[in-house]
């Protein structure tokens, strides 16, 4: 049995999206260094503030600006703070009810140890010295123990240079391991060779192989070597070049049933203008040297695989 492989996996985006009125308003006030909370029609204050009432589904637009200091409500330790949390020391994950609020904010409590936090202690916000409309211009919370109350500026969410939209990074690193099935498939691409499992009951060879057939249920053990050629079962163009890809647009990603394989794989095409790319054309893999996998796939220059052999692997 071939070593069973495992390599850090990092799977990362920009999400940009566009703020509504209320979380316009909410952002452009933290910038501001004001916290600003939306009025309900039963006079609850909420914040953050929602641009629908979550009793109603009214649409709700009042908004009214809250202190900056708070209560903690419930709370949790965190003692090992992660890439891109609040704080890089351990800290307290905690809910406050800012004073004038009827709802409690999570955010990051910066304290000495979790001796320290206790629900019903008064909090107060720390502002980033950078502020650019974010739910990060608030540093933190830390402790407060000020009696008087907080001078609000009576802000009712104008504000000039509104912030419009956010781009919100999303992260996840993970350890993976592909598997007994993976893990010789990935071996065997070391070689330049596709290899694929076979069902036992239905025959069908899946490549990539996943240890079990989807169909069937049953365990898939039997190793077939497929292709190399294969066949464009459908295709896309690609316009939007992706970041850190090193290929220029247009090009064409595919969809590839190689010979012997009923399942088809992901692969470019390269080799041919993007726009003479066709359903039925013959392609055989490109490596690179030291390369895991194929660069691309490139037309062998065979006649157009008939439709009908590659209908049921659309």
């Amino acid at each position: 049995m071939p070593e069973v492989l495992k390599a850090p996996l990092t799977v990362e985006f920009p999400f940009t999206r566009s703020l509504g009125p209320v979380q316009s308003a909410f952002l452009t006030g933290l910038r501001e260094r004001v916290v600003l909370g939306v009025k309900t029609f039963d006079g609850r204050t909420l914040v953050p503030p929602v641009e629908y009432d979550p009793v109603t589904a009214e649409e709700i637009r009042d908004l009214v600006e809250v202190a900056p200091t708070g209560t903690v409500t419930t709370w949790a330790w965190n003692h090992a703070p992660r890439r891109g949390q609040p704080l890089g020391t351990p800290f307290a994950w905690a809910l406050v009810r800012l004073d004038g609020a009827d709802t409690a904010l999570l955010h990051a409590l910066d304290a000495p140890g979790p001796d320290a936090v206790h629900t019903g202690m008064r909090v107060r916000v720390r502002w980033a010295e950078e502020r650019t409309g974010a739910i990060t211009d608030i540093a933190c919370f830390e402790p407060y123990d000020g009696d008087d109350p907080v001078e609000l500026a009576g802000c009712g969410g104008e504000f000039e240079d509104m912030v419009t939209g956010i781009v919100a990074h999303a992260r996840l690193d993970y350890t993976y391991s592909p598997g007994r099935a993976q893990s010789a498939y990935i071996s065997a691409l070391s070689e330049h060779r596709n290899v694929g499992e076979r069902c036992p009951s239905c025959r069908k060879v899946y490549v990539p192989p996943r240890g079990a057939c989807p169909t069937c249920g049953v365990a898939t053990l039997e190793q077939v070597e497929v292709g190399p050629g294969g066949t464009v079962t459908t295709f896309c163009i690609v316009n939007i070049k992706a970041k850190n890809l090193d290929i220029e647009v247009p090009y064409v990603y595919a969809h590839i049933a190689l010979d012997g394989a009923d399942l088809a794989l992901h692969g470019r095409i390269g080799g041919i203008p993007y726009d003479q790319v066709r359903m039925g054309l013959r392609v055989e893999p490109v490596w690179t040297e030291g390369s895991r996998f194929p660069d691309h796939y490139r037309p062998t220059g065979e006649a157009d695989a008939d439709y009908d052999t590659y209908r049921e692997l659309l």
